[in-house]
């Protein structure tokens, strides 16, 4: 073999190697920002989830009060219909 096919072989390798790591480097970067929205995206849904079970206490507490409201009434109800 002559040095310029050897400079040939050379470069056929060089070209590979690139066209090879070059989408595995852009495969490697895309993963890496996926990842790193999936992990803000699952915080954000533990936070919303968080914020959800508050609400959620706090509507049931407003209910219950609201029951116990309904129950007087009912029972101040009763008591003035069955004086008359």
């Amino acid at each position: 073999m002559t040095e310029w096919e050897v400079v040939g072989v050379i470069v056929v390798l060089v070209g590979l190697g690139i066209s090879v790591v070059t989408p595995i480097i852009k495969l490697n970067t895309t993963i890496t920002k996926l990842y790193t929205v999936v992990e803000r995206l699952t915080g954000d849904v533990n936070e919303l989830t968080a914020r959800n079970s508050k609400t959620h206490d706090r509507i049931f507490a407003q209910i219950e009060k609201h029951t116990d409201q309904l129950n007087d009434h009912e029972t101040r109800i009763s008591v003035l219909e069955e004086k008359k």
